[in-house]
Parts: C-alpha cells; sequence; structure tokens
C-alpha cells in the first residue's frame, strides 16, 4: 500500500501524527493528504536518504514504523517477519560491517532491546529510522543492498532468535570514533571488537 496526494484516511492521519512528532509536519492532523503533508513527507524522505518522490510507499512507511500499513492479510506476520530480518540485517551491515560476528549480533541486539525500552519507538524500523540515532541511517548504508548468505543476514537472525551478547544494553559506540560526549556517560558492561556496548 501507498499513501498520496487526495487520500484521506486513519492511515494518513497516522502518518501526519509521526510526521508532526518529529517536527516535518507543521498543519492540522486531519487524516487528508494535501500539499502540507506532500511537503513534510518529501522533507522526511529526504532527511532520512529515501528516494524523494512525497509519496508514501513502503520504504517511507517502513522507515515511519507503520508497518502494519503496508502489510495485508494472510502475508501480516510471515512480511513483517522478513522485512524485520531484512531491515536489521541492513542496519548491522551498517554500523558493524568488519566487526567479529558476536559484535554483528550485539549491534541486533540492542536495536531489539530498544524496542522493549520505553524511551524508544517500539518497531525495529522505528528504532533503525529514529532521528539521529543511526550513523548507517545518516550516511545512506541502511539502503545498501545485502546478500541474503552474508553474516549479517545470520547475525540479525540470531539477534530476532533471542541471543543477546549485551546482556540487555541499550547503546553502543565505538570509543575511537564517538563524537557525543554524552554517549561517555553511560555505563559500559562490555567491549566487543571495536564497539562498547553500555546501558
Amino acid at each position: 500500500m501507498e499513501l498520496k496526494p487526495g487520500h484521506a484516511s486513519a492511515e494518513v492521519e497516522q502518518m501526519q501524527q509521526r510526521l508532526k512528532n518529529w517536527g516535518y509536519y507543521r498543519g492540522i492532523i486531519d487524516g487528508y493528504y494535501g500539499d502540507d503533508t506532500f511537503q513534510a513527507v518529501k522533507e522526511y524522505q529526504k532527511k532520512n536518504n529515501i528516494p524523494v518522490t512525497g509519496i508514501a510507499g513502503f520504504d517511507t512507511l517502513l522507515a515511519m514504523g507503520l508497518t502494519s500499513i503496508t502489510e495485508s492479510g494472510a502475508a501480516h506476520a510471515q512480511g513483517k517477519n522478513i522485512s524485520d530480518e531484512q531491515l536489521l540485517a541492513r542496519a548491522i551491515n551498517g554500523e558493524a560491517r568488519g566487526e567479529p560476528y558476536e559484535g554483528q549480533v550485539a549491534v541486533g541486539a540492542v536495536i531489539l532491546n530498544r524496542t522493549r525500552d520505553a524511551r524508544f519507538p517500539k518497531t525495529i524500523a522505528g528504532v533503525i529510522y529514529q532521528p539521529g540515532a543511526f550513523t548507517a541511517v545518516s550516511d545512506g548504508q541502511i539502503n545498501v543492498p545485502i546478500d541474503p548468505n552474508s553474516t549479517v543476514v545470520k547475525a540479525a537472525r540470531d539477534a530476532l532468535n533471542g541471543w543477546d551478547p549485551t546482556n540487555g544494553c541499550l547503546y553502543y559506540w565505538n570509543p575511537a570514533t564517538a563524537t557525543s560526549k554524552w554517549i561517555w556517560s553511560r555505563k559500559i558492561i562490555k567491549t566487543i571488537g571495536k564497539h562498547h556496548f553500555g546501558i
């Protein structure tokens, strides 16, 4: 499903609410896909390295964490797992390519841990595309296609199946490249490869 100008629906209203929460949409939340909504979607797409069309297709809705709109009927459960695994694998690829396998699973686990914490969005897509949260989104690496047989896909699967080498951590950073002073206020629980994992 895609949402585009001229549509009026509860799904458009949901999207407007998210765009407003993130500061992209300044209009009235009325469920009508007018020019204000169109411009807000374009701004969101540009900021998140999604092709800028102003139309909220699969990639845009997935990035917003509105996966329920992208799925339907029998494909719902199966489609969700496939897209979650694929998205998680792309995030791991962008954030932890070249890290030891355990470190790749750990990055996936941090993303999943955030979905269970009230301070973060409830979906994998919502966590990954939370503005400013991950370098892989801001530099566009999240959009790099990956080989279905690569270790990052296996790492995503292991994380989704419950392996958490971090024991519940919500943050990770590379001490050699971290620019945020705030991140150093986190308690380091474990170091795997080049990343510190903390709470």
